[in-house]
């Protein structure tokens, strides 16, 4: 799959890139702590609405999509790497173990929440991030 033919798809695509990360972000609910004191304070400046809600999970490396679709649209976007340190689904945030509690990271993160959010979840997100990239 190339590039082009992702965004040929991407309509097609994006519901199952929202189901997978919606299953995803119950994943880090169900298993994650909550922030920090002082990473609470950071999302509430960054306009976080409810820190409280939002779970942290480390991971060796960041999830990727199973369904080959999905996996195959990573792969032309370069999206999803060994590389990634970070993936924020709605209110959960995925944080690779080398990289966990990196404040910085989290902070980036934390503005995603924030994305989501003023966004209105996580399908209208991905629609406007992913037709970025």
């Amino acid at each position: 799959m190339t590039q082009e033919s992702v965004l040929s798809q991407f309509e097609m695509l994006l519901p199952l890139a929202a189901a997978w990360a919606t299953e995803q972000e119950q994943k880090i609910v169900r298993h994650g702590v909550s922030l920090s004191e002082k990473e609470i304070g950071d999302a509430r400046a960054i306009g976080v609405h409810s820190p409280d809600r939002i779970r942290l999970l480390r991971v060796e490396t960041i999830p990727r999509p199973s369904p080959p679709q999905l996996k195959a649209a990573c792969d032309a976007m370069d999206f999803l790497t060994p590389a990634t340190r970070g993936l924020t689904l709605g209110r959960g945030i995925f944080i690779r173990s080398d990289c966990w509690r990196d404040r910085l990271l989290i902070v980036h993160e934390l503005a995603h929440v924030a994305q989501y959010e003023r966004l209105g979840g996580i399908l209208p997100f991905l629609r406007r991030y992913l037709s970025n990239a």
